[in-house]
């Protein structure tokens, strides 16, 4: 184990890099012109490795915004986009995804992961800072970046102004044509008793209140400001809106917050979150002291309401208190270890989990599990205890649109789940175009539609002139909200499998040896005061791939021990470290200085060569 900053030195000793060029299938918001990294020279450029389905991505683009305003004359950022999953590599679904996230910077469409390996990224998210003369300065994974990124590029432009090598210049980013659709990029729904339905307009940050037309708008809550691209609504149970004069419960996914809408006079109100979003990886108490990240669907269950936190790769609880002031939030399930692992609630783990759905009889919690493609659900085992269960899905980079027995169904990065009335459960199957149906008594999965446009969630409805049973989808890429009827016989699709094209690291069985690479930044230092800062959890999938060096201690480096015999798994490494403005030069900390957390989270594929480099480097924060 080594003490903290001890990385360092291994950085700075690297050789100085030239910039790798940018090469893709074409370019976004750049009017249609092409670029090539020695366009950019004269300007400090930072490069943000990303992929549409990544909450930490989305992350790292909030946390980019106030980056690149502060700079606008002597900063560019170029989003690489190196695609996940399938879906995420057709340019149609990376246009909208650009404009439903309001990146204003140019993107390279990167689907074949050209420049991702050209730059040796490992992670999503990762970024790149490049000098005004062309040269890598420094790498970074994960998240809480914006601070140190910032006094960077100031950095950077001081001492680029006087060696006469910074050149300001014109702002590359050429914004598309405005859209004009009523609603756009909408995210979950509900449906009321009388047949009118709310839903999440996510992109335009308001909830709307839509007759049973579909068309109608009767209310419209929110818009920039109260409301910052809202996901989950949950109308409240009777005993909550009685209680709290709250008729509707909302994830305000990048207020990071719970809202509550009184329907009577439109007014919105604070039930859970800071407005800041969680940085740590535990947390609970009095509900609006707590900080949240990136709610994205909500259900009652066990008198509750279960919080899909994608943010932290986890399921929360809010339980209601008397008032609005006195509720409280706790962790349901998930270690934030991101990934698909099955067990007792709190060692359980999670991949970004986006869609709740709570069986009829009020026993079993279902849950869209996105970044693992898969079908899971929560209950209680005949200890009482409540465990984690996985149906369909297998890990973190595994999937298609393949029906049959569950055990080898796959879906592609699902969004939404619906109980249906027969007990049967449809998954909005989101990149597949797809509503899928699992049935927990035959366990076997079929599809009910296709050709529907990133279908994000979905309620069911009954026809009062002729009884008929239907779904209305929420049809997210379209704006719109579909009916679709639900089939006697469904269809059996036979569908490839697909795994993530992530090109795996090789390395020997026997003993390996991690270092995860850290450097604060200007104005920062390691806060060593109360001990080592920093904390690092390894594990790997199948676990027998990992002979020793698995667990969380603290300490930027690990010695491992990889099985012979295995020939491929995945590394999930896991990372924190925490630096307070400081004097780095004299160890000073001021007595209330600022601190931040870094944190990141690789899932790394690795395989077994015996003649490969026996070391991992992993950069949090390389200058």
């Amino acid at each position: 184990m080594t003490a903290p900053g001890a990385a360092a030195d291994t950085l700075r000793s690297r050789v100085r890099v030239r910039a790798p060029e940018l090469t893709g299938r074409g370019w976004l918001n750049t009017g249609g012109k092409s670029y090539s990294i020695k366009d950019f020279r004269g300007r400090v450029c930072i490069i943000d490795f990303w992929t549409f389905c990544c909450v930490n991505c989305l992350h790292v683009l909030d946390e980019l915004r106030p980056v690149e305003a502060r700079f606008p004359d002597a900063l560019t950022i170029v989003g690489v986009h190196s695609p996940k999953f399938e879906h995420e590599a057709d340019p149609d679904a990376l246009a909208a995804a650009v404009e439903r996230y309001a990146v204003h910077h140019p993107v390279l469409d990167d689907p074949e992961l050209t420049t991702w390996r050209a730059y040796t990224a490992r992670a999503w998210p990762t970024l790149v800072v490049i000098d005004p003369e062309g040269y890598v300065v420094a790498s970074m994974s994960g998240e809480g970046h914006g601070p140190g990124l910032a006094a960077l590029v100031a950095e950077l432009i001081e001492e680029h102004a006087a060696k006469g090598t910074l050149q300001p210049g014109d702002d590359p980013y050429v914004p598309p044509a405005a859209a004009d659709t009523a609603l756009r990029f909408p995210g979950k729904a509900a449906v009321l008793p009388d047949g009118s339905v709310i839903v999440s307009d996510t992109a335009n940050h308001e909830v709307v209140h839509l007759e049973a037309d579909l068309e109608t708008e009767r209310a419209r809550w929110g818009g920039p400001g109260d409301l910052a691209e809202p996901q989950g609504v949950l109308l409240a149970p009777p005993e909550v809106a009685d209680r709290l004069g709250v008729d509707l419960i909302v994830a305000d996914s990048v207020n990071h917050q719970l809202k509550g809408i009184r329907f009577s006079d439109s007014s919105i109100h604070v039930l859970a979150g800071t407005g800041q979003q969680l940085r740590e990886r535990t947390g609970g108490g009095p509900a609006l002291d707590q900080a949240l990240s990136t709610p994205w669907d909500l259900a009652w269950f066990e008198g509750r309401v279960v919080i899909a936190m994608a943010g932290t790769h986890q399921l929360w609880a809010w339980t209601p208190g008397d008032t609005i002031a006195t509720g409280t939030v706790e962790v349901l399930a998930g270690t934030t270890n991101e990934g698909l692992r099955d067990g007792p609630v709190l060692d359980a783990w999670f991949a970004q989990p986006s869609g709740l759905a709570t069986s009829a009889d009020g026993t079993r919690l279902w849950v869209a599990d996105s970044e693992t493609s898969a079908l899971r659900s929560v209950r209680r085992d005949d200890d009482g205890r409540l465990v984690v269960e996985s149906h369909v899905g297998t890990g973190l980079f595994d999937f298609g649109h393949l029906d049959g027995d569950a055990g080898q169904a796959l879906l592609q990065h699902p969004l939404g789940v619906t109980v249906l009335p027969d007990g049967s459960v449809a998954v909005s199957d989101t990149y597949n175009g797809a509503i899928r149906r699992f049935d927990p008594v035959s366990g076997q999965v079929t599809t009910l539609a296709q050709g529907l446009a990133e279908p994000s969630d979905a309620v069911v409805e009954t026809d009062t002139d002729t009884a008929e049973t239907r779904l209305v989808v929420v049809e997210s890429a379209a704006h719109r909200l579909t009916r679709v009827a639900l089939p006697e016989d469904a269809q059996r699709v036979d569908g490839p499998a697909r795994r993530t094209q992530r090109p795996a690291t090789p390395l020997p069985s026997g003993a390996v040896e991690l270092e995860v690479t850290f450097v604060p930044p200007p104005g920062q230092k390691l806060d060593d005061r109360w001990g080592d800062p920093t904390m690092l959890d390894v594990s790997a999938s199948p676990p027998e791939l990992l002979v020793a060096g698995g667990g969380r201690s603290r300490g930027l480096r690990r010695s491992l021990t990889l099985a012979p015999g295995i020939p491929a798994g995945t590394l999930h490494v896991s990372v924190q470290a925490a630096a307070c403005d400081g004097d780095p030069d004299t160890g000073e900390v001021p007595e209330h200085a600022a601190c931040h957390l870094f944190q990141q989270d690789w899932g790394i594929p690795v395989s077994i060569d015996e003649s490969a480099d026996a070391t991992m480097v992993l950069d949090l924060r390389g200058v």
